[in-house]
């Protein structure tokens, strides 16, 4: 079973990275990391840092709160977030929470592989003028 201690440091460490010390990405991602969201997809620790750049860059804050850590097997885990947030042009301004699971595989201490899953639309999507209403609107009709 992979350390839980690997897990704990790379969740403490995940949740410092701020537009002002991409760097530490470098600490917890193999060189060859694979990243992957509902959004987007990178391959290596220089797409990812770039790829956290500009996820920075237009936020007012954003920060990540770990709930549940989870080893799975030798080099997997679980970890179970919700991430809070604030865009100029997203809300209002206002904070957005949106809860997700990270599947992460380690290798050699650091992360290769990163699988996040969330709800794409509660990140983003609900929270644009218009658009928000009618997927609001499509979610409220399907349940």
């Amino acid at each position: 079973m992979i350390e839980r201690s690997l897990i704990e440091n790379f969740a403490h460490q995940f949740a410092a990275v701020d537009r002002d010390n991409l760097h530490l990405l470098e600490q917890i991602y193999h060189p060859e990391v694979h990243f992957s969201d509902p959004i987007h997809e990178v391959f290596g620790l220089a797409a990812l840092q770039s790829y956290c750049a500009s996820l920075y860059e237009n936020v007012i804050a954003l920060h990540f709160d770990f709930t549940q850590l989870s080893p799975i097997d030798h080099e997997q885990a679980l970890l179970c977030w919700t991430m809070t947030y604030q865009h100029p042009r997203l809300a209002g301004g206002q904070e957005i929470r949106v809860p997700g699971v990270s599947q992460v595989w380690f290798r050699e201490g650091k992360a290769y592989r990163h699988l996040d899953h969330y709800d794409a639309g509660a990140l983003l999507y609900e929270h644009v003028p218009v658009l928000g209403t009618l997927i609001r609107w499509l979610k409220r009709r399907l349940t």
